[in-house]
């Protein structure tokens, strides 16, 4: 391991913004987010594989009346989305270093209001399906820990990704379900969509790529 990497682990282990295996603040924080990480009763929306942190954080500073944290299993990249709310001031945002897997272990029913997942890995090969982060094991976490009525949000430039996700929304009527192939030929949507761009998002859209969007909720 480099000494680089070595140095912002190191880091995050002192950084209260970063929640990790290994602090105490780590399996202790179920349904307490408000009260006991954020300290106050502001909505909290989660990035799914959040990598630097650019969407949690450009969130955080769009809407300071909301928290925002997010969650990657990298801490090397969280290190800097971390590095970038404490240069803006931020207080409205955290991360959480662990796997989409154990979301239940980490948030209690009902305790966030809205979730983002911004270019994950589309996971191409047929036997990885159940790993993509909008497959139906996934939804159903979501399911458990969204307040009734919220949105789950995908960008992709991934047209396969897009195309499994919409199928699965429209083949059990999900209510709420808005999608376009090319979000910025798109009008009517909210700016949060499309005005905060993660480096893959600008890559992706200089060579051409439409982005794709959509949100839904469950019942």
């Amino acid at each position: 391991m480099g000494r680089v990497k070595l140095k912002r682990f190191a880091d995050n282990a002192q950084r209260a913004d970063i929640v990790e295996p290994g602090k105490d603040t780590y399996s202790n924080l179920g349904g307490r987010w408000q009260s006991e990480f954020f300290r106050n009763n502001n909505p909290i929306t989660l990035e799914m594989g959040c990598g630097k942190g650019e969407y949690t954080v450009g969130l955080a500073a769009r809407y300071p009346e909301r928290n925002f944290l997010g969650l990657d299993i990298k801490g090397e990249r969280m290190h800097r989305g971390s590095i970038l709310a404490e240069e803006q001031g931020l207080t409205n945002v955290g991360f959480l270093r662990t796997r989409a897997e154990t979301l239940l272990e980490h948030f209690g029913p009902g305790e966030l209001d809205e979730i983002w997942i911004t270019f994950p890995d589309p996971r191409p090969r047929l036997g990885d399906t159940k790993r993509r982060l909008t497959a139906p094991r996934f939804q159903e976490l979501y399911r458990q820990i969204l307040r009734p009525g919220g949105l789950v949000h995908l960008k992709t430039d991934s047209d396969l990704l897009f195309d499994y996700t919409l199928e699965l929304l429209q083949e059990r009527n999900a209510p709420n379900l808005v999608f376009t192939k090319d979000l910025y030929q798109t009008t009517g949507l909210l700016p949060h969509t499309y005005d905060i761009q993660t480096t893959y998002e600008r890559k992706y859209r200089e060579l051409g790529v439409p982005i794709k969007y959509l949100h839904f909720s469950f019942e």
